[in-house]
């Protein structure tokens, strides 16, 4: 059994470790901890329906094992990887690509921890090099995927419906061709793990500062937009503003007790959106804000408004909120316990 241990954690240490550096290059730090260990979890999960579904397939498939590995088994294991990822960026649950990129690179991590368990009890006498470098370049190769999956598809998802499958095709169909790739052996494995292991850390730290970047110029153009709307709301001026004159036209359409609904609703969200830029910027700066005892209150108020105004209300001033992937993601950040 010890004998087993040193080679196991010569190809996955590496990993972790590079996994653990995502964490802390992310300067917002809003992937907790728990939300990683789960995305972990779910890599076991998704190596055992992998596993099962690949037996099940060969079994079934008129075709030898070497050709399933270099043009079945890499669908099959990067479906299952994707799964809860998708899940994750189509629910909201990731703002940014920093931290879709960790969670799909934890995902990825535990797929490979399970896989090479799995290699490592089929050999009877593994090398440590030789384990060295198929167990690192494995493990490397799945975070990598997945986490370029995670990377493509929050990229896309920022810029339209995170909920359509368009969103997660290109991404799903890169990882596949990565994968498929590596298991054709084109170039020798130690090559194969270089390349990974250069590759990979260079496009992360891009990826990492495009995001950054991103996210500190959506910072403020976004602070400055909603501070400015809830100054209107609170002085006076509303009425006079394009909103308000917006909303006044929506008369004609709307009982007045729904038009009030309207503008309550729009206050709450501008309120709530202020309040998660200011989370943000907290934690960027060290700072780990304390939860505010009336933010349930609100979001129950809320949904009390959306019901209120329904879906045709929603709709007519959905031209004043904000609707895009990310501001919709700061409000479920806020709304998470």
């Amino acid at each position: 059994m010890m004998g087993y241990v040193i080679p196991f954690l010569l190809g996955l240490v590496p990993v972790f470790l590079f996994l653990a550096s995502l964490i802390l290059l992310d300067s917002f730090k809003l992937v907790t901890f728990r939300s990683i260990l789960v995305a972990v979890l779910v890599g076991f999960a998704a190596a055992a329906a992998s596993f099962l579904a690949n037996t099940a397939l060969l079994t079934h498939l008129p075709i030898e094992g070497g050709t399933y590995s270099r043009y079945v088994a890499p669908f099959v294991e990067e479906f299952w990887k994707a799964a809860y990822l998708i899940y994750l960026v189509a629910s909201k649950r990731t703002g940014f690509m920093v931290d879709a990129a960790i969670y799909g690179f934890a995902i990825g991590a535990g797929f490979a921890a399970i896989e090479n368990i799995y290699f490592l009890n089929a050999l009877s006498n593994p090398d440590l090099v030789i384990w060295f470098v198929r167990g690192l370049g494995t493990a490397v190769m799945h975070g990598g995927t997945t986490a370029i999956l995670a990377i493509v598809s929050q990229g896309i998802a920022e810029r339209g419906s995170a909920g359509a499958w368009r969103t997660f095709l290109p991404g799903l169909a890169i990882a596949m061709i990565i994968h498929s790739t590596f298991n054709h052996f084109i170039l020798p494995p130690i090559v194969s793990t270089a390349v990974l292991v250069i590759f990979l850390p260079v496009f992360m730290m891009a990826a990492f500062r495009q995001s950054e970047a991103s996210t500190r110029q959506w910072l403020g153009v976004g602070l400055d937009t909603d501070v400015e709307l809830m100054q209107a709301l609170t002085d006076g001026s509303f009425s006079e503003s394009h909103i308000g004159q917006y909303l006044k036209s929506l008369r004609e359409n709307f009982r007045g007790e729904i038009v009030a609904d309207m503008l309550c609703l729009i206050r709450i969200r501008t309120e709530l959106a202020i309040k998660a830029k200011a989370m943000l910027m907290m934690k960027e700066a060290g700072f780990n804000p304390e939860p505010d005892p009336e933010l349930q209150d609100k979001f129950t108020e809320l949904k009390y408004l959306e019901k209120s105004i329904g879906r045709t209300g929603q709709l007519a001033i959905a031209p004043v909120l904000h609707t895009s992937n990310r501001d919709l993601w700061q409000l479920q950040m806020l709304g998470q316990p």
